[in-house]
């Protein structure tokens, strides 16, 4: 018997605990008809709210920034809200706002969850993703708001750490509007952006996207370029430069137009491949992927 093995004498059995296996889920919304529009307002819309339909009939109104960044909270009205914009995660964020979710129909007036429950592990049994808890046809309809007056009651005044809170947060809000399902206009400084979060796959929107680039379609007329795309859970962001001088409205048609050839252009991969030419203006789209600052 080696020196090893007699200095280690009989396995003695353990008392921790077996390690649970817990699977990233690189597209945590799918399966929702609100993907779209969760993914914006989770990743780049400052202050929103919407209400959420829930699949038992009830419903609470989703925010996307709550006071210091909280999970979940109940007002002192007994509206209840939870948060999409929070620092902590795990690796399913579905399953982090489910639980959020799970908290706050049981919370009273005054309760506030500081932050999700990513810690325990998942169960085979516990049905507390989104898509078990919310009604997945269901659309969401959003209000833009231009600060987060929201957070408080109609005629209530911010005290303490949510008056720090409601300050910070208000500065850093950028002008923001809506044109469409995940399709946003912001005002990022001396710049403007149209983002658009896509439902299609990766691959077949880049194509469609590189149909209309080789075509001279790609971009909504004048003041307007293809600044590239990211991605964000699951899903692509396309991304176009806009005249800042140019109000959000100006833009609508020329975004709607856009989705029409868009759509044209998706359908027709079923039977027309992409030639030479859109294969390189595909390779050139993939090369100009952008980090959302």
């Amino acid at each position: 018997m080696g020196k090893g093995a007699r200095k280690k004498g009989p396995k003695q059995a353990s008392d921790r605990k077996p390690k649970v296996r817990d699977v990233f889920v690189g597209q945590p919304f799918e399966g929702l008809a609100a993907e779209p529009e969760l993914i914006a307002l989770r990743e780049f819309v400052p202050s929103a709210t919407a209400k959420l339909t829930l699949a038992d009939g009830g419903d609470v109104t989703l925010g996307t920034v709550l006071p210091m960044a909280a999970a979940a909270f109940v007002r002192s009205d007994g509206e209840r809200y939870l948060g999409l914009q929070v620092q902590t995660r795990s690796s399913d964020i579905s399953r982090d706002l489910g639980r959020s979710l799970k908290w706050l129909l049981d919370a009273k007036e005054g309760d506030v969850l500081g932050v999700p429950d990513t810690t325990t592990p998942p169960s085979a049994d516990e049905h507390a993703r989104l898509q078990d808890l919310l009604e997945p046809g269901a659309e969401l309809d959003v209000t833009l708001h231009s600060d987060f007056a929201w957070w408080l009651p109609e005629d209530a005044d911010a005290t303490g750490d949510v008056a720090v809170s409601l300050e910070r947060a208000n500065a850093a809000i950028m002008p923001t509007e809506r044109l469409g399902s995940g399709a946003y206009w912001v005002l990022a400084g001396e710049k403007a952006h149209l983002r658009w979060v896509r439902p299609e796959p990766e691959n077949l929107l880049l194509q469609a996207l590189a149909r209309l680039s080789a075509a001279g379609e790609l971009g909504l007329g004048e003041g307007s370029r293809y600044a590239g795309s990211f991605r964000a859970h699951g899903l692509l962001v396309p991304v176009w430069d806009l005249d800042p001088e140019a109000h959000a409205r100006e833009w609508a048609d020329a975004k709607d137009a856009l989705g029409a050839r868009l759509e044209t252009a998706l359908k027709s991969l079923d039977d027309e491949p992409l030639n030479a030419a859109e294969r390189r203006a595909r390779d050139g789209l993939i090369g100009r992927q952008l980090t959302l600052r």
